[in-house]
């Protein structure tokens, strides 16, 4: 195992155990959550719909991120109670699912945009809208996620056991792969779902200035209303991962803080249960299949035509 320090030993901080502590209820919390939705995604017949299918897949991704956290976290739990340095053999392999797993959530959330906009400015398309087509891009969407991060065997750039940190990540300095890694997470995926939602907001603003029928313009502001809470889930993970955007920034110039990696995460698994909570807020089918189990009357609002 290689090691991103000039020594092996570690200095246990007094707030180590605390955050790790919080950072595991945090990820459990997600989980059980996480669980649940997908249990009643799959029995509810109701939830058999390509828009389920989309948000399972996100919550697919949330899952295999939390599970992943969770084993990083104990195992720096672990380290932190016995004082000591310690990484088993899936240390790697636990990086590598980080990065992995972080693509697939961020182009789930454009998958989603992608339908919505399908349906919207071109909805005689019924090929991209039938679920044998989606099935085959969220299929692609993993395939490029596992894949991509390969390239860093070809840049020289590979993934170390970072000892203060107690994790195992590609080290933060100015790198092709950094560069690269940053494109293909966030930057890519972010980038176009929110350029699909100013196509999407002009061109209903378009038909609301020409003579248009009342259901195909509240059919497109209710998928406009839809795109918007898929776009605030994808901000919340661009505002939560920004100290770990500034520590790149900062590694491009100096060196990162000592503990970037321990600070950074912090914010992603708080923004992993954030995102849970407004996930269920907002999926509104998801929301009543859930209240009916629970023998709860959901609230019906019924929207207004502008």
């Amino acid at each position: 195992m290689l090691i991103d320090n000039s020594s092996s030993s570690i200095s246990i901080q007094s707030w180590f155990i605390p955050l790790d502590i919080l950072t595991l209820v945090c990820l459990i919390f997600v989980i059980i959550l996480i669980i649940i939705f997908l249990v009643i995604i799959l029995i509810d017949r109701t939830c058999h719909t390509v828009p389920m299918l989309l948000v399972a897949n996100s919550c697919l991704a949330h899952f295999v991120l939390g599970s992943d956290r969770f084993v990083i976290v104990v195992s720096a739990l672990y380290s932190n109670i016995k004082q000591i340095q310690y990484h088993d053999s899936f240390c790697i392999f636990c990086g590598y699912m980080t990065y992995v797993s972080c693509a697939v959530l961020n182009y789930s959330f454009l998958l989603q945009a992608f339908y919505r906009y399908i349906i919207v400015i071109y909805p005689a398309r019924l090929f991209w809208q039938r679920r044998q087509s989606q099935i085959c891009l969220i299929g692609l969407t993993w395939l490029y996620s596992f894949a991509f991060p390969i390239v860093f065997i070809f840049t020289g750039d590979i993934i170390v056991y970072n000892a203060d940190n107690q994790i195992c990540q590609v080290p933060l300095r100015f790198s092709l792969s950094i560069i690269l890694l940053t494109c293909f997470i966030y930057v890519i995926p972010i980038l176009i779902t929110l350029l699909i939602y100013w196509r999407l907001v002009h061109y209903i603003h378009e038909i609301n200035q020409r003579t248009t029928s009342v259901y195909i313009l509240s059919r497109a502001q209710r998928e406009l209303k839809m795109f918007r809470r898929t776009v605030i889930l994808l901000l919340i993970i661009f505002i939560m991962d920004f100290p770990y955007a500034l520590f790149i920034f900062m590694s491009f110039f100096n060196q990162a803080p000592k503990y970037h990696f321990r600070i950074a995460y912090i914010f992603v698994d708080i923004a992993l249960a954030c995102e849970m909570i407004i996930l269920f807020q907002f999926t509104d089918q998801l929301k009543t299949s859930i209240m009916k189990k629970l023998n709860i009357r959901p609230e019906i609002v019924v929207p207004a035509v502008a």
